[in-house]
């Protein structure tokens, strides 16, 4: 039966390298035996999967589909592959996309936990924005993500947490006194900093700031929560943080002080998200309590 499962991975490396040499190289072959096996596929299947030229191999519209198709083939292989080894995802390898404002503060003890747990498992994390991470599940670049659930319609979604949000003010800020929270109203004619427009989080804090009567910065738009709890502490603007943020990072620095927000839409969900298939792919539910255990827990460990 053609194309062979082979070939489906020779033209799955070429689109996620966009190279017919760095494709044969990763996948230990020779770059004229590969480029002979991508035009079998094409003259098997009657169309161009990718414009080859000296800039490298770009993928075409039909050959984005095609990539598309045979990524979902060859994920559903590997499951078939860990159901008869009864370890699920945890027999191979899962490629999860997070967003950079949860990532780096959530996962490392995830990480610790799987290793110890399912050492044979291989987590390759790729930090994306909400759109990138929506793009890279359709297409089967990504095996599953962490995002917010509004953000991927038709995907089958496992809730893990709810996060607050927190307001990170300058030392010197007039907000900056001894409170328990600071209210919506506080944020009045206030300048909110935040990430890009790419983030879930941004569209939260423009309509926290729509409520208040306050407004999202033009003149500065983060690509990580360091960069905006730093611009915070010059006294550029309020910063908005998510409480596990504030609770492993932003609370072991003394640039800024931090309050949480008293206001019920101050507050983001996040899900593990992966394609609507049939089924679940096997052990995700496994995957989504050690996420769950170690949100909990770096929400308790600071009071956030």
């Amino acid at each position: 039966m053609r194309p062979t499962l082979r070939q489906l991975e020779y033209i799955v490396a070429v689109a996620e390298t966009g190279q017919v040499g760095l494709a044969a190289a990763q996948l230990n072959v020779s770059q004229p035996s590969l480029s002979a096996q991508l035009a079998e596929v094409e003259a098997d299947l009657g169309v161009t999967l990718f414009q080859r030229g000296r800039a490298g191999a770009k993928i075409t519209p039909v050959g984005e589909e095609i990539v598309r198709r045979a990524r979902q083939i060859l994920h559903e292989l590997q499951d078939l592959r860990a159901a008869a080894q009864g370890g699920g995802i945890f027999q191979g390898r899962l490629r999860l996309g997070v967003p950079s404002s949860i990532g780096p503060y959530l996962l490392p003890g995830v990480v610790q936990r799987l290793h110890k747990e399912h050492p044979s498992f291989r987590l390759i994390v790729r930090e994306e924005s909400t759109h990138e991470l929506d793009e890279g599940l359709r297409s089967g670049r990504l095996d599953m993500i962490i995002s917010s659930p509004e953000d991927h319609p038709g995907a089958r979604r496992s809730h893990l947490f709810t996060e607050s949000l927190w307001a990170a003010v300058a030392l010197d800020h007039p907000l900056a006194h001894d409170r328990p929270h600071m209210a919506l109203s506080d944020l009045n004619a206030q300048t909110l900093l935040t990430l890009g427009a790419g983030h879930r989080l941004s569209h939260i804090v423009a309509g926290l700031a729509a409520r208040a009567g306050g407004r999202v910065s033009d003149e500065y738009e983060g690509t990580s929560l360091d960069a905006i709890r730093l611009m915070a502490a010059t006294g550029a603007g309020i910063a908005i943080l998510p409480s596990i943020y504030a609770a492993t990072e932003a609370r072991r620095g003394t640039e800024v002080r931090l309050y949480p927000l008293d206001d019920p839409a101050a507050s983001r969900d996040l899900a593990l998200i992966q394609p609507q298939l049939p089924e679940p792919r096997p052990g995700s539910e496994v995957l989504a309590d050690i996420l769950r255990s170690e949100a909990q827990r770096l929400l308790n460990s600071d009071g956030a």
